[in-house]
């Protein structure tokens, strides 16, 4: 399956720069790291479980309905 997943980057509240990722199609799916890599790696294992978790409870799977995209304007 495949999701969209938004990532964040930005100071946290200690000024350190932190990213943040959700998935808008999976309510509740979040996580967060010190670095893309690391934050990419932690939202997989929320979106893993997420999964698991439905399928043990014998619920459908959610369907991929978002997308993200990029505009560009002139500054």
């Amino acid at each position: 399956m495949t999701y969209t997943v938004i990532y964040e980057h930005g100071p946290n509240e200690a000024g350190l720069e932190t990213w943040s990722a959700y998935v808008p199609d999976l309510t509740g799916v979040v996580s967060g790291g010190d670095t893309r890599e690391e934050c990419e790696r932690m939202i997989r294992e929320a979106i893993e479980l997420y999964v698991e978790t439905m399928r043990d409870l014998g619920r459908p799977l959610p369907a991929s309905s978002s997308e993200a995209g990029v505009v560009e304007i002139a500054a």
